[in-house]
């Protein structure tokens, strides 16, 4: 953002700016994929993909004064398996983020999530409401949900705990959709509800994790072409921040997303490292994704 300069200040910009702003925040591809429906109205479907590109690009999400080439570049997929009446639909929501390294072409992996039972009402006639103390429908609630995840996991990654009030709205969001019916909102509802997603990132216990994002991105891939050998170090201290997170509590949501996005990414890093620093990757993947493991064969010599 601006990086060199700006990025160490967001935080500060966040409490500062007072001042509405014109330039969103994000620049989100939406893809509706309907063909497990049987119907002859498809117009609903190009309605439904308009009306939330439009929720997401054209909507203000933060005080903060974004440049065009600074917005966060997302995807937010739907797969529709079913439509049960004229307005409630069911399917597949997939949600990815990536972030753009300083001073480079490239763009790194921060969140590919996948809800695999999305239940939501969506009616061409009522434009999609949003607002984190009210419960309009499940579809903005979640989608403005998972835009304050991105938005505090992208701030994170350039100041440290940046992405405080971001996650704390997406819990404001939680606790006011807890009561709505659909499943996603409470504890109960799975390993990979919406909720744990929040509690992960506003839990003080976990506060390990949050740190990993900024030394892995600001500290990391940003100074990769000023000097690698720092760079490295910096990332491997993220991945301890990410182990420290998993000997608090294994199994939790945000260190399994962190690694399944970082996997690939990690190889082409460390591929030109010393030995010394590919078995710290090997034994950290080893401990935390057993199931990439086969990736890092060659860092185990």
């Amino acid at each position: 953002m601006a990086f060199a300069k700006r990025t160490l200040i967001f935080t500060a910009i966040m409490a500062l700016m007072t001042m509405a702003s014109t330039a969103q925040e994000f620049r989100c591809t939406v893809n509706i994929n309907a063909q497990k429906v049987q119907t002859n109205e498809k117009k609903v479907f190009e309605t439904m993909k308009q009306a939330i590109e439009e929720f997401v690009n054209n909507r203000k999400w933060t005080n903060v004064e974004f440049e065009p080439y600074e917005k966060l570049e997302c995807n937010i997929s739907l797969i529709i398996n079913e439509q049960t009446s004229l307005t409630d639909f069911s399917g597949q929501l997939s949600v990815q983020l990536r972030r753009p390294v300083y001073n480079s072409n490239y763009t790194t992996g921060m969140m590919n999530f996948v809800e695999p039972d999305f239940q939501f009402s969506f009616n061409e006639s009522q434009p999609l409401e949003f607002d984190p103390n009210t419960f309009y429908t499940n579809l903005s609630s979640t989608l403005g949900y998972y835009l304050y995840i991105m938005l505090g996991i992208t701030f994170d990654s350039y100041g440290l705990m940046g992405g405080e009030a971001f996650f704390e709205t997406a819990q404001t969001i939680v606790q006011t959709a807890n009561k709505s019916g659909y499943r996603g909102w409470k504890t109960t509802d799975g390993q990979k509800a919406r909720y744990w997603w929040m509690e992960n990132h506003t839990n003080p216990n976990y506060a390990t994790l949050r740190q990993a994002y900024y030394y892995y991105h600001r500290m990391g891939l940003d100074m990769m072409t000023k000097d690698q050998t720092e760079a490295r170090k910096n990332i491997l201290q993220a991945l301890q921040l990410v182990e420290q997170t998993n000997k608090k509590r294994t199994n939790l949501l945000c260190v399994q997303m962190f690694m399944d996005v970082k996997v690939s990414e990690l190889v082409s890093i460390f591929t030109p490292a010393p030995a010394e620093e590919k078995k710290q990757v090997y034994n950290t993947v080893r401990q935390l994704s057993p199931i990439n493991l086969s990736k890092f064969k060659d860092f185990n010599q």
